[in-house]
């Protein structure tokens, strides 16, 4: 009789993960929360593991059903402005789930724009393809339109092609670029590999130059194209081995 510890134990992060429901990131949120509950029992432990196939596991009072066979899913959706990157809200604002495809995947957002923010968001059932993707330490260029208030001189740039420093921390090398002017306003493309909260408004604010709007046109090798506000269009396996690799 084959004893039930020889099989392999997993931590329930990566298993919510696999499961299409949260990145591991979220998970542990969802851990913190009380929200997740292992054979009954709320998860208190955040490296506990489990063993699939033996143990139950839910979230939210939902059982989670483990396929080892998931088939990733991966979306390109423009995300209008105006919009919380959450899939509830119980203020009832628009959220961002509220334009996502119909499909029978569970999906969610990797990563996330800020309420006023708009464009290009990636949205997926593949928590390791997520984690991937928003972690710093895999170099996934994002690119941004960005407009500000002032006329930015390209030597006022310098600091941040360097490296930002913002609330005393120093951040990754920023590509930044002067696109052209209109009256008092100035567009700029910013491609940031890091993209931490407010990242763009705070740096550009400590140089003088308040942001009026921020539109993301590219997540790695995948861009915007001609989808519209709200709208979205499922990957190809192609453009799904592109982020992978």
């Amino acid at each position: 009789m084959q004893n039930s510890t020889s099989r392999e134990q997993i931590r329930i992060q990566k298993v919510i993960a696999q499961a299409g429901i949260a990145s591991r990131r979220a998970a542990e949120k969802l851990i913190l929360s009380g929200a997740v509950m292992l054979n009954g029992e709320i998860v208190k432990e955040m490296g506990q593991k489990m063993i699939p196939g033996k143990d139950h596991l839910s979230v939210e009072g939902r059982r989670v059903k483990i396929s080892q066979h998931q088939k990733t899913q991966v979306y390109a959706l423009y995300k209008p402005k105006n919009c919380i990157t959450t899939l509830n809200d119980p203020e009832g604002r628009t959220k961002i789930s509220d334009f996502f495809p119909r499909t029978s995947a569970r999906l969610f957002p990797v990563g996330r724009l800020d309420y006023d923010a708009e464009g290009l968001i990636l949205l997926t059932n593949d928590g390791d393809l997520a984690q991937q993707l928003m972690h710093p330490s895999h170099k996934v260029w994002k690119g941004y339109f960005v407009k500000v208030r002032g006329l930015v001189k390209n030597e006022t740039l310098a600091a941040l092609r360097q490296g930002p420093v913002i609330e005393k921390r120093k951040h990754q090398p920023v590509r930044i670029k002067i696109l052209h002017t209109v009256n008092d306003k100035t567009w700029l493309e910013i491609f940031l590999k890091e993209g931490t909260n407010r990242q763009i408004k705070k740096m550009l604010l400590n140089l003088g130059y308040p942001v009026q709007k921020i539109k993301r046109f590219q997540v790695g090798p995948i861009s915007l194209g001609d989808l519209q506000s709200g709208e979205c269009r499922a990957l190809n396996q192609e453009e799904i081995k592109q982020i992978i690799n």
